[in-house]
């Protein structure tokens, strides 16, 4: 019998520059939290799947295609893998990355 428990790691995540934690991975997808200090960078990478991302709360800067998207708490932007983006957060931020 498969036991269940909620968990607390997005809540207890720190935001010390930037953090990134593997909430989930299964044969099918992965979710990992980011936190991001304000002010702090998520550098230029790429996705290697198409990629959901969920500000959970806070204010980012998502950069892509030389365009800035402003995101806010509870906000949501896909985006296809294997494009160069980057991150800044404008204050303290927690987000999901779904891919």
């Amino acid at each position: 019998m498969k036991m269940y428990e909620a968990k607390e790691s997005i809540k207890t995540q720190p935001y010390d520059d930037l953090q990134i934690a593997k909430l989930l991975k299964n044969d099918t997808f992965e979710v990992l939290c980011i936190s991001l200090e304000k002010d702090a960078v998520f550098p230029e990478h790429t996705s290697p799947t198409d990629a959901l991302l969920v500000v959970i709360e806070g204010m980012i800067d998502f950069h892509i295609n030389e365009k800035c998207f402003r995101l806010n708490g509870q906000e949501h932007f896909s985006f296809p893998k294997d494009v160069v983006h980057w991150v800044k957060a404008k204050e303290n931020s927690k987000f999901l990355i779904i891919r």
